[in-house]
């Protein structure tokens, strides 16, 4: 990872097995992870690999999603899957939070 980076935030991960994993880097300096957005770090494991980790920003915390210690060469396959089912979790989520939301104010009218 380039100086200066805190990680990678994930933009955008395909359902594909082998499809891209969009990301853009997060500024050292950025002190919280936006809500519902996975950070990804990565730094050469002592052996050989990788050590990967991922955090996932909530409303009031940044919480430790996954690790995969001394992943391969190509760990971005490896961790896609988790990615996108994570991401597609808080998708719902917030659609669940949303609709309830709404039933709560009809509820009052």
């Amino acid at each position: 990872m380039p100086s200066g980076v805190r990680g990678a935030l994930v933009q955008r991960v395909s359902a594909l097995p082998n499809g891209p994993l969009d990301v853009t880097w997060l500024a050292a300096e950025t002190q919280k992870l936006p809500l519902r957005r996975i950070l990804l770090h990565w730094e050469p494991a002592s052996l050989a690999g990788w050590d990967v980790t991922a955090h996932l920003g909530l409303a009031t915390t940044e919480v430790h999603l996954a690790s995969w210690p001394a992943a391969p060469d190509d760990w971005p396959h490896l961790v896609r899957p988790t990615i996108h089912e994570v991401l597609g979790l808080c998708a719902a989520l917030a659609i669940a939070t949303a609709a309830l939301d709404l039933s709560n104010r009809l509820a009052q009218v």
